[in-house]
């Protein structure tokens, strides 16, 4: 009797998560091509805008001190020290550090710029979204009870851990932001330290490492999204031309949920991913 059959049941739960976890790709994907200066409608920029005055008058105090550290940790002998060229050297770091400290939120804010053309270049046409195949769909119209039962509680258990991946690639996103907006203001003070020596200037360039990576994570994740989609929507593996029907549908399933889950391992690992490819 068809009361008992859950074919039906099953393909709108699936539909049901497969449109959850489409409508958050979009919304990450366009979250991923957005500025962290317009984020939440700039209300978070606002505040870190107004808080970065004190950490800039903070850098350049300490600019000084750090050219000051920078003299005499070189400074073998003061005379010899005291040529042109080197004190042209010194005034050209010295003026540098003070430029960066100044500036360093504008700096910031056209990585931004480049970081979101790095996505929009990525087009969100080439994101498949997600959909259970035809034939697997027929397949699970015609399973009877005692199938279509096992395959309910799997689907079931499916859907809680699709909804979870996508509630935790939402908060990765939501991470991201969070991280450069607190970034930034120690920017100023990081800056500072180009006026020192070598060994005190491997502050600043640790700094704007670590920034980039976080910079350039969106572009990573937008090619994680994508690429994981295509893996998805690629059918069924070769190996499973052996197999029943239903167990066929079983393994699509399942091997849909693996792909997910990946999706969110390779978005929370795209600033390892960025970081070790440019040596960040």
């Amino acid at each position: 009797m068809d009361i008992f059959k859950l074919g039906e049941k099953i393909l709108a739960l699936l539909e049901a998560v497969f449109g959850f976890w489409n409508s958050q790709m979009s919304l990450v994907y366009g979250m991923l091509g957005q500025s962290p200066a317009s984020f939440k409608g700039g209300g978070p920029w606002a505040v870190v805008e107004g808080i970065e005055p004190a950490f800039v008058a903070a850098g350049s105090s300490l600019v000084v001190l750090f050219f000051v550290i920078g003299f005499c940790s070189d400074s073998i002998d003061v005379k010899d020290e005291m040529r042109f060229e080197s004190i042209l050297r010194m005034l050209i770091r010295l003026g540098l550090a003070e430029w960066f400290v100044a500036n360093n939120i504008s700096i910031m804010k056209a990585l931004f710029t480049v970081a979101g053309n790095l996505v929009s270049m990525i087009p969100a046409s080439t994101m498949a979204a997600l959909s259970i195949d035809s034939t697997q769909a027929d397949i699970i119209k015609g399973l009877g009870f005692g199938e279509s039962l096992v395959m309910m509680i799997l689907t079931a258990l499916l859907a809680i851990i699709i909804i979870i991946c996508g509630f935790f690639i939402i908060y990765t996103v939501y991470f991201r932001f969070l991280k450069l907006l607190v970034l930034v203001p120690f920017g100023a003070v990081a800056c500072s330290t180009m006026a020192g020596n070598r060994m005190v200037g491997h502050t600043m360039a640790a700094y704007w490492k670590h920034f980039l990576s976080c910079v350039l994570e969106a572009a990573a994740m937008a090619l994680a999204i994508v690429v994981c989609n295509a893996f998805i929507n690629a059918g069924l593996p070769a190996f499973t031309g052996s197999y029943a029907d239903w167990a066929q549908t079983l393994i699509y399933l399942c091997e849909m949920t693996f792909t997910i889950a990946m999706t969110v391992g390779s978005v929370k690992g795209a600033q390892v991913l960025v970081g070790k490819a440019f040596g960040l």
